[in-house]
C-alpha cells in the first residue's frame, strides 16, 4: 500500500530502484549503525526478500521519493525482517546522507505509525537503534517509542510502541 506525506511519496520498491538505493544501502560508512549491502546483487536480494514479505503481510519498506524533485532519498517503513523474523513488526529507515537532519525519518515514521494504528490495527511496532545513533534514537523517542532493553547480541537497543501510542508491559 503506497502513501504520501507532506513532502514524500512512499511507494513499493521495484528492482529498477536498486542502483539508487545501493548508493547509500551499500555504503558501509553511511550504514555504520546497521547492515550494508556488499554488492548491488545483495541489495537486490534484500529488496526482493522484503517485497516477498509485502505480498504475504501487506507491508514492507517503501522507496522514499521527494515530492519536490522525484528523487529517491531513502528506503524504509514497516516490515517483518525476512532474515530475522522473530522480532515481529518493526519500523526502519535508511536515508541518503545528503538529506540527513531534514526530518524525513520522522515524517516516514509518523506515516508508518498511522498505517500501523489506523489501517493494519497492529498491537505494537518495534524498532532497533544502536546506543551511539543519537539521531535515530531521537526519531523513535519523538514518535512515542520506549526503550525495552539492550540486546547484546545485536549491540542495539530494542524499542517498542503499542497501538495508538500505548506502551504495553514488557
Amino acid at each position: 500500500m503506497d502513501t504520501e506525506t507532506a513532502r514524500l511519496i512512499l511507494r513499493r520498491t521495484v528492482l529498477a530502484d536498486v542502483p539508487d538505493l545501493f548508493e547509500f544501502l551499500g555504503d558501509a560508512a553511511v550504514m555504520r549503525y546497521t547492515h550494508s549491502d556488499a554488492s548491488p546483487k545483495e541489495c537486490r536480494r534484500r529488496v526482493a526478500a522484503h517485497e516477498w514479505r509485502r505480498r504475504r503481510d501487506g507491508y514492507a519498506p517503501w522507496t522514499v521519493v521527494t515530492k519536490a524533485d522525484g528523487r529517491i532519498i531513502g528506503w524504509g517503513g514497516l516490515y517483518i525482517d525476512p532474515f530475522d523474523e522473530g522480532w515481529g513488526v518493526e519500523v526502519g529507515y535508511f536515508f541518503h546522507p545528503s538529506v540527513w537532519g531534514q526530518g524525513y525519518a520522522t515524517e516516514l515514521t509518523q506515516a508508518c505509525l498511522s498505517l500501523a494504528d489506523d489501517t493494519l490495527k497492529l498491537p505494537e511496532v518495534r524498532a532497533f537503534a544502536r546506543p551511539e545513533n543519537t539521531g535515530s534514537r531521537r526519531v523513535l523517542e519523538k514518535a512515542g517509542f520506549k526503550v525495552v532493553r539492550f540486546v547484546p547480541e545485536m549491540e542495539r537497543i530494542l524499542y517498542r510502541r503499542g497501538q495508538y501510542g500505548e506502551h504495553p508491559a514488557v
